[in-house]
């Protein structure tokens, strides 16, 4: 692939404008630390939902959609439920509004107002800020080894190395573009908080909505003069059986093996688990991350809902454009491509190889700052959500609790330079990540969710029972890939969540109940439904006019009706590229349908 002086113009151009954006909004992000970390709490929510789904819009997770599609077809829609993709909804109808009413500052800090500030409860918030801090910094070292390696596909050092005065050996190729990138994302989001962030995502975004489509575009034109896709029968069927019954045999072995190596059979078993897993998980809430922190940052608990709903309608429709259109090319020119590693035959190269040989002239540099722009992003919201542990609930809570603005905003900057100095030196040390520290985010994830669901729904549930579940799922998820090697982690969850669960609940009945006027508050403000009987009969002494939420079969009924509606949305596009009108049409009539039902049973009860 040759880089044209254009191309390279684009990309100098996009990143003196997230430097300037940098500049610019510095002032405002000084004026306090709600500022800083939460923009003010002023930015508009269809924003927030733009940068929040720019955020998500991560390459790894893009090449690995790529590669399932290619592999299983339509049916590869299901399988990002895997995260799961419909937490979102959950969050739309009624999580997110249930967050923003404690108007904190972090995940921790809402740890308070559910246990209270005593000395015991803060077990509950001292776990959630370690969480925090080893996830934060997991993907931030994540990203900056994922970017350095990334740009050394497509920007060979032989192509810059008559323009630089020094010379780098070529291990260390990735290691000198994942500093340059990475000081560049921390030099804006450092400068003007979660506004500077907000902007270059948004702008990242529309780089992302052109490139979709331009690919979609290419695709379909390929498609339209090939005789036919050459996949197996049942590849363009959405829907499954017991099994998955796509069989390659004939067109491509190799992938036969993966669909054997994948472990995904017997679908319908696999699918049943996953789904289970996403609803446990989507109960739980969001990670203490940077979805959070976008969440908090709203104007009000509508607003917040408003936004987890403009993450959906934004992030998938662009997302699958571009995974379909790389696919589609991928199937019509495989024999031309090359995408063998070191083991074998890897998939997941199917999106370079792509496009490094199909796009046309004056799209690749800005194929490249849209791609680029993906790691920055995730960096610099991640980035955010670490500065803000790090000074609202380590600093502000243990420290200097009195400290001023301009003290909080020098603080801040220290601090941000210490995180992202430590994720670079841990990428550098560290090379093999997904086995390393992706490994140890996948342990903590395993012991997260019986502790986070029963926070919202139980009363009993005190910070000794969140601190013993977690830790409890913690060490199980730790021990599972030793007693189990060859056994997907789907398989043993619901040992792990077994575990936690019996922890959480006996840490919570062994000791003390939350003290009772933290639970009346906490019951009042969030009003959630769920176990709450005894509180509410107590709140009830004080102030008999207080009505308890009646609305989880409402709720619940939405949250159907909106994983429908999210799986038609995801499906329009892979239709629409795959030139089947019908199935098209029909996916377009069901998402209507279902966005006719939520405004009248979700919107308009907001």
């Amino acid at each position: 692939m040759k880089l044209n002086p254009i191309d390279f113009l684009v990309i100098i151009a996009y990143l003196l404008f997230v430097l300037f954006v940098g500049i610019i909004l510095r002032k405002q992000a000084g004026r306090s630390k709600n500022d800083y970390l939460l923009g003010g709490k002023s930015i508009p929510f269809w924003m927030l939902g733009i940068s929040n789904a720019s955020g998500m819009f991560d390459i790894s997770g893009t090449a690995w959609m790529v590669s399932i599609m290619f592999v299983y077809g339509v049916k590869s829609i299901w399988l990002p439920w895997l995260w799961p993709v419909f937490n979102q909804i959950f969050m739309m109808v009624y999580m997110s509004g249930w967050l923003r009413k404690s108007n904190v500052s972090t995940g921790a800090e809402w740890m308070l107002t559910r246990f209270g500030n005593q000395r015991q409860a803060r077990l509950a918030h001292h776990i959630i800020i370690v969480f925090a801090l080893i996830s934060c910094l997991s993907f931030m070292t994540y990203a900056f080894v994922g970017l350095g390696k990334f740009i050394e596909i497509f920007i060979p050092w032989r192509v810059l190395s008559p323009y630089v005065p020094f010379n780098i050996a070529p291990e260390n190729v990735s290691d000198f573009y994942g500093i340059v990138f990475t000081v560049f994302t921390v030099f804006y989001s450092l400068l003007g908080g979660m506004k500077s962030i907000v902007w270059a995502d948004f702008i990242h975004y529309i780089i992302m909505v052109i490139i979709s489509v331009s690919i979609a575009v290419i695709a379909m034109l390929a498609l339209q003069n090939a005789a036919k896709l050459p996949v197996p029968k049942g590849w363009t069927d959405l829907f499954f059986g017991l099994n998955l019954n796509v069989d390659w045999s004939g067109k491509i072995r190799e992938v036969n093996q993966k669909i054997i190596d994948d472990k995904f059979s017997p679908f319908g078993f696999f699918f049943a688990l996953m789904t289970v897993k996403g609803i446990l998980a989507s109960l739980a809430g969001p990670m203490p991350s940077y979805d959070m922190q976008k969440i908090l940052s709203t104007k009000s608990p509508k607003d917040a809902a408003l936004m987890s709903m403009i993450v959906n309608i934004v992030l998938l429709p662009t997302r699958y454009l571009l995974i379909i259109g790389v696919t589609v090319l991928g199937l019509l020119f495989f024999d031309r491509i090359n995408i063998t590693g070191p083991n074998g035959m890897d998939f997941e190269r199917i999106l370079p190889a792509i496009l490094n040989n199909y796009i046309p002239p004056g799209l690749l540099g800005l194929v490249l700052v849209g791609l680029m722009g993906a790691f920055m992003s995730s960096f610099a919201g991640t980035f955010n959500a670490a500065q803000a542990y790090l000074v609202n609930d380590v600093y502000l809570k243990s420290v200097n609790p009195k400290a001023k603005n301009k003290e909080i905003s020098r603080v801040t900057y220290l601090i941000g330079l210490a995180v992202v100095s430590i994720s670079i030196v841990t990428g550098l040390l560290v090379k093999d990540v997904n086995s390393t520290l992706l490994w140890i985010v996948s342990a903590l994830y395993g012991g997260y969710l019986a502790s986070n669901v029963l926070k919202f729904y139980w009363w009993r549930f005190n910070s000794n029972g969140f601190f013993a579940g977690m830790l409890a799922g913690i060490i199980c998820a730790m021990c599972c890939p030793y007693h189990f090697p060859d056994t997907l982690p789907l398989y043993y969850f619901p040992l792990i969540l077994l575990i936690s669960t019996v922890g959480a609940i006996a840490g919570s009945l062994l000791t003390p109940a939350t003290d009772m006027e933290t639970l009346k508050a906490f019951y009042q403000n969030i009003n959630p439904w769920g176990f709450w009987k005894t509180v509410e009969i107590e709140v009830r002494k004080d102030n008999p006019a207080f009505k308890p939420n009646p609305n989880f079969r409402l709720d619940m009924f939405n949250v159907m009706i909106g994983i429908i509606a999210q799986t038609a949305l995801t499906s329009i596009p892979v239709f629409l590229v795959l030139l089947m009108p019908t199935q098209t049409a029909l996916a377009i009539t069901v998402m209507i349908i279902c966005a006719v039902i939520l405004y009248k049973t979700w919107y308009r009860t907001l």
